[in-house]
């Protein structure tokens, strides 16, 4: 017998929300339930997808869905992480930016229900973060180790969120508490949406492993991968490198 689709309700109606919601045709076991947006005349103006609930009110929203994703703003994050937990919902966040106020909730929340947070959506990513700590491990300290990254000119922080993450894989390799053997260069030109290289040099050999995006398709990809994964998942905070690298993965 057919299983029922796992309902997911979208905090935030922005570029990722709709990047959502038009990539979870994709996937045939998930389906949009209800979609949270802050600005009610928002909420009547929009279209409906696939039957959704459009809501200005979160908690309409948390209650009809199986799973939240969170792509919103940073300002959100306390509110949609306490609304979770208020209704036993495990919930995918994608939001950059978070400061130590909604790190906490999201901690918080995890201690109640299931929760994967990650500063990078990307299962490519995931994957090279993999690759950069078995690199790290395997090659030691003799190889020098610089992180190039590339974003559109509109981003301000620098390095990215990204390149940090890949240099705490580096760290947690060679057992330090900080990356600050790694040299980072960060570079803002035109519209390339995310390159990331990770290069490791000797004065005998240069090794390079390289990510690229061009669309945000491929976050929303992992967001709903992630959604997928933690249905039914014990309550702990999760990050993309379980959802691919942990155990009973898909």
């Amino acid at each position: 017998m057919a299983t029922e689709p796992i309902r997911l309700g979208i905090a935030g109606a922005g570029r990722m929300g709709l990047a959502i919601i038009n990539a979870v045709n994709e996937f045939a076991d998930l389906d949009i339930s209800s979609v949270w947006v802050r600005d009610p005349d928002a909420a009547a103006d929009m279209a409906t997808p696939s039957g959704a609930i459009i809501s200005s009110e979160l908690d309409h929203v948390v209650e009809a869905a199986d799973v939240v994703i969170d792509f919103s703003l940073f300002e959100a994050t306390e509110q949609v992480a306490a609304a979770v937990s208020r209704h036993s919902k495990p919930l995918v966040c994608g939001v950059s930016g978070l400061a130590d106020a909604q790190l906490a909730a999201l901690e918080n929340a995890a201690q109640a229900v299931p929760v994967v947070y990650d500063r990078n959506m990307s299962q490519g990513v995931a994957v090279l973060q993999e690759l950069v700590g078995r690199a790290a491990r395997s090659l030691g300290d003799e190889f020098a180790i610089e992180i190039h990254e590339t974003h559109h000119v509109h981003k301000k922080d620098a390095p990215s969120g990204t390149a940090l993450k890949l240099g705490e894989s580096v760290a947690s390799a060679r057992n330090q508490e900080g990356a600050d053997s790694v040299h980072y260069q960060s570079e803002r030109r035109g519209e390339v949406p995310r390159d990331h290289e990770v290069i490791f040099s000797s004065p005998t050999e240069r090794l390079t492993l390289g990510h690229s995006v061009t669309t945000r398709t491929v976050f929303a990809e992992g967001a709903l991968r992630a959604a997928r994964w933690i249905s039914g998942r014990q309550p702990g905070l999760y990050d993309m490198h379980d959802v691919l690298f942990g155990e009973n993965t898909d």
